[in-house]
C-alpha cells in the first residue's frame, strides 16, 4: 500500500473511485488478466480552461498510436463545466441584486437618520452660521457623520463575515468533527475557507460610498439653511 487516493477537484459525482477501489499499475493488471489493452483512460487538466486543449491532445495521441480503423471516443466534462459555470454566474447575479437591494435600503435608512439629525440640530446649525461657519463646513460635517454611520455598519458586517469562515475552519480542524465526517484528522487540518481581503476592502469602500451618496441630500439641505430661520427654530 503506497497511499490513499483522494480527488483533488470536484468531479460532480462522476468519479468511479469508491472506498473499495484500489489503484494498481497497468503491468500488474496485465499480469492477472492477460489483456494488452484497457477500455477506459482518464486524463485531468490543470484548470477548466485547459480542458479543450487536453482533450485535443489526448485524441491526437490515440490517433497516432492506433491503426486507422480503430474505434475510440474522447469525451470531456465540458457540458458539466459549462453548466457549473452558468450556475455560478446566475448565483453571482442573484447575490449582486440582493446586495444592491440591501445597500439601497441601508442608504435610505442613513438618509432618514441624517434628515432627522438635521432637523434636531437646526438651532446648532444656525449658531454656527451666525458666527461665520461657511456652507462647505456644514456640508462636510454632515457628510462625515453619514460616512461614519455607514463605515461603522460596514466594520460590524465585515467582522461577522470574517468570523464565520474562521470559526468554521477551526471547527473542521477538530479531530472529533473530522471523525464524524468520515475524514482523517490530517486531511481535516488542510481544510481552510479562504478570505479575500480585496473583497473586504472593496466592501468597506462601497459601504462608505453609500453613506456619502445618501448622506449628501441631508447635508446639502443643512448647508442651505438660513441663520435667521435656524435661530428661530425650537
Amino acid at each position: 500500500m503506497v497511499g490513499v487516493f483522494r480527488e483533488r477537484v470536484s468531479t460532480f459525482g462522476l468519479t468511479e473511485i469508491t472506498p473499495e477501489s484500489a489503484i494498481i499499475p497497468f503491468p500488474l493488471i496485465k499480469y492477472y488478466t492477460g489483456d494488452d489493452y484497457f477500455k477506459t483512460m482518464y486524463a485531468q487538466a490543470d484548470s477548466p480552461e485547459d480542458v479543450s486543449v487536453v482533450t485535443r491532445r489526448v485524441a491526437d495521441v490515440l490517433k497516432s498510436r492506433h491503426r486507422s480503423r480503430a474505434k475510440y471516443r474522447v469525451w470531456n466534462l465540458a457540458g458539466i463545466l459549462k453548466a457549473a459555470r452558468n450556475i455560478s454566474q446566475a448565483l453571482t447575479v442573484l447575490l449582486i441584486l440582493i446586495a444592491l437591494i440591501a445597500l439601497t435600503i441601508s442608504g435610505v435608512g442613513i438618509m432618514n437618520i441624517m434628515l432627522v439629525t438635521v432637523t434636531e440640530r437646526t438651532h446648532e446649525i444656525g449658531i454656527r452660521k451666525a458666527i461665520g461657519a461657511p456652507r462647505a463646513a456644514i456640508l462636510s460635517q454632515f457628510l462625515v457623520e453619514a460616512i461614519l454611520i455607514s463605515g461603522t455598519g460596514a466594520l460590524a458586517g465585515i467582522t461577522i463575515g470574517i468570523l464565520v469562515p474562521a470559526s468554521t475552519t477551526l471547527l473542521l480542524r477538530l479531530p472529533m468533527l473530522a471523525d464524524l465526517l468520515g475524514a482523517a484528522a490530517d486531511a481535516s487540518e488542510q481544510i481552510a475557507l479562504p478570505i479575500s481581503w480585496t473583497s473586504v476592502v472593496l466592501a468597506f469602500l462601497v459601504s462608505c460610498s453609500i453613506g456619502l451618496v445618501f448622506g449628501y441630500l441631508p447635508a446639502s439641505r443643512a448647508s442651505k439653511l438660513q441663520p435667521t430661520e435656524c435661530l428661530r427654530h425650537e
